[in-house]
């Protein structure tokens, strides 16, 4: 998650902008929330905390309808596993973006993404292609603990 919130709100903008696309107020409103968060939220998430952060009602359909738009947008990313989203990690990085992995704490529920090497990728999708199986997505979402509960559970167990 980017460390200045009104910074990456601001690359947000001009991305948007340069690429004829429009990040109106609602959407920009819902992008600040995934980025307030730590952890992957639903649509109905989103709406209910739109209503306490903003004061107005947003539906959980309009949350998905302005979701999409982050999603074609690079602004955010859908983990399939859970059907939550979360902020891009690098929205203020100027660097090319590599092809998200998502690690998922099955404990704190906090999300991690780490770019996954070009040239991994194509040597994975090569070997999966040579079972005779086609990928329809290329995002992939690893559960297992962070460091900091494994360190938690490593302390409870020794008690």
């Amino acid at each position: 998650m980017p460390n200045n919130i009104n910074q990456a709100l601001d690359i947000a903008q001009s991305e948007c902008s340069r690429s004829g696309m429009r990040l109106t107020d609602k959407r920009c409103n819902v992008l600040k929330i995934l980025l307030q968060e730590a952890e992957p939220l639903s649509a109905y998430d989103i709406a209910d905390r739109y209503r306490v952060a903003i004061g107005e009602s947003l539906s959980a359909m309009s949350a998905y309808r302005m979701l999409d738009f982050l999603l074609q947008a690079g602004l955010a990313h859908k983990l399939e596993t859970t059907n939550q989203y979360v902020a891009c990690s690098h929205i203020t990085c100027e660097h090319e973006h590599q092809v998200p992995q998502f690690l998922i704490c099955d404990r704190c529920h906090t999300v991690k993404e780490v770019g996954l090497r070009k040239q991994l990728l194509n040597e994975l999708k090569a070997s999966i292609e040579n079972t005779g199986f086609t990928l329809s997505s290329q995002q992939l979402e690893l559960h297992g603990l962070c460091e900091q509960c494994r360190h938690q559970l490593d302390d409870e167990q020794d008690n």
